[in-house]
This record gives structure tokens, sequence and C-alpha cells, in this order.
């Protein structure tokens, strides 16, 4: 009898791993299939727009950028019997295992997962977020930090609350923390490489008409 607990158990956490990974792509599947029931005239349709259109290519990376995240933070992770053990996570480069103090890249990667989604997303809302009421663009260093800061604070508090409601790892703290301070990274970085390229686009014209 213990076996056959043990093998159903099995069976139903292999299943759910990928559940809503299958649900969503499912939706995006059903989708497309209703608006483009011809498979080939739809890859094809989907191809010009990747080639001929600078915003879907922006708009794809920023998609397959954000699945990623969603993948590595709920949808392929274990269930967690107690999604509230470990509250303030861990802060630093070393944690105790079996005794013993050992390294671990859980920080750095927290850090990382969010800079680049903040640069595609505001590479690809540029003209939404940085549009003033007059009509010009205006990338500011405060305006990029502080919607940097908020939009990846409000995506993270989700992933997290989503992995405590539905058990798929835990809530902690320093996640949000470090998510949220990789985001503010990205937002410093996109605001200086716009004014980068910027500069050297204004200074290659002005070499090109001399």
């Amino acid at each position: 009898m213990e076996i056959i607990t043990s093998i159903i158990k099995n069976i139903l956490v292999a299943l759910y791993q990928p559940f809503w990974f299958a649900v969503i792509l499912s939706v995006f599947f059903m989708f497309l299939w209703k608006k483009y029931p011809d498979v080939k005239s739809a890859a094809k349709e989907w191809a010009g727009w990747f080639k001929s259109d600078p915003s879907f290519r922006r708009m794809f990376l920023l998609v397959f950028y954000t699945v990623m995240i969603l993948f590595r933070t709920l949808l392929n992770r274990q269930i967690w019997a107690n999604p509230v053990s470990n509250v303030i996570g861990l802060w630093g480069l070393y944690k105790e295992s079996n005794g013993e103090m050992v390294l671990t890249t859980e920080v750095p990667e927290n850090l990382a997962l969010f800079i680049p989604f903040t640069v595609l997303l505001l590479w690809c809302y540029k003209e939404r977020f940085f549009t003033t009421k007059d009509g010009a663009l205006r990338i500011s260093l405060i305006r990029s930090l502080w919607l940097s800061f908020k939009i990846t604070f409000i995506f993270s508090f989700c992933i997290e609350f989503l992995q405590l409601f539905l058990r798929l790892g835990t809530w902690q703290l320093s996640d949000l923390f470090f998510n949220t301070l990789g985001g503010g990274i990205g937002g410093f970085i996109y605001w200086a490489g716009y004014h980068i390229c910027h500069f050297m686009n204004k200074d290659y014209k002005g070499v090109h008409h001399e």
C-alpha cells in the first residue's frame, strides 16, 4: 500500500509541475489557431512581422524573457509543504547545509534575473512611459528608476504571492528585495544605454554631414 501511495504521489507531482506552463501554452496556441487555422500562412505572416517590424522584435524579446522568468520562478518548481518556512530568505553568498557553510548563487541570480526584463520593458514602452504632455520624449534617470523599481516590485510580489498560493516555492523577502534591486539596476542600464546611443548617433550624423 505504501508503494502504491508513493507512486500515485510522484505521478501527481510530475503532472502538476508543468501544469500551468501547459495551460498558458494551450491558451496562446488556441488563440493563434482560432485566428490563423492555416499554420503555414500564420508562420509566414509571423516571419514577415519579425523581419520588418522593430517593435514586434522588441515585444517578442520581452515576452520570451518574461516566459523564462515565469518558468524559472513558477512553472517549473516543486511543490513545497510549507511555503512560509523561510520568510526572511537568504541575504548572503553562503548558506548552511548539513552543518556546513556552502557557497550559493541564489542572491546573484535573483539580482540579475530582472535586469534584462526591465531593460526590455522600458525599451518596448519608451513612448508610453517617457512621453511628456507636450509630446516630447524625455528619458530621465529619476523616472527610469521609479518605473523600474515600481514595476519590478509589483511583478516580483505577484510571483511571490503565487508561489505562496500555489505552493510552488517559498515566500521570501530576500527574493523580493533583490529582484526589485535588479530591476532598478536594469532601469539605470537602460537610461545610460539610451543616452549613450543617442549621443553617438548624433555625433555620427554630425560627422556624416561634414
